[in-house]
């Protein structure tokens, strides 16, 4: 099982920049995959964007050109960073990830907001 705190969040104006951090400890070494989910109220949680072992990295269209993940293996830390942000990213930012030890480990952070004001 792997333990996630993230960190960063807060209030920026539109067109601004947050960096959030997600620190990994306990079966790191597992990890096959992590992702940074978001989740809106009133609205699903989704996969915004997520980088595998092999340094893979996708994203949903909406924060293509503007959002960037990025992991530190020395630090066991996975970074989102976001810019030119939005009203419409005003979520809660949750970071995920899926480790193989005998089962498949689906962990989760506590999550932290992100609200970009107009």
């Amino acid at each position: 099982q792997v333990q996630l705190v993230e960190s960063g969040g807060g209030l920026v104006q539109a067109g601004g920049s947050v960096r959030l951090s997600c620190a990994a400890s306990g079966r790191i070494l597992s990890i096959t995959r992590t992702g940074w989910y978001r989740q809106a109220p009133g609205k699903q949680r989704e996969l915004v964007a997520g980088i595998t072992s092999g340094g893979t990295t996708n994203y949903i269209d909406s924060v293509k050109g503007r959002f960037t993940i990025s992991r530190d293996n020395a630090k066991s830390t996975v970074y989102l960073q976001m810019d030119s942000l939005k009203p419409e990213d005003t979520a809660v930012y949750y970071c995920n990830t899926k480790s193989w030890a005998a089962r498949l480990y689906d962990d989760w952070g506590q999550g932290t907001q992100v609200t970009v004001s107009s």
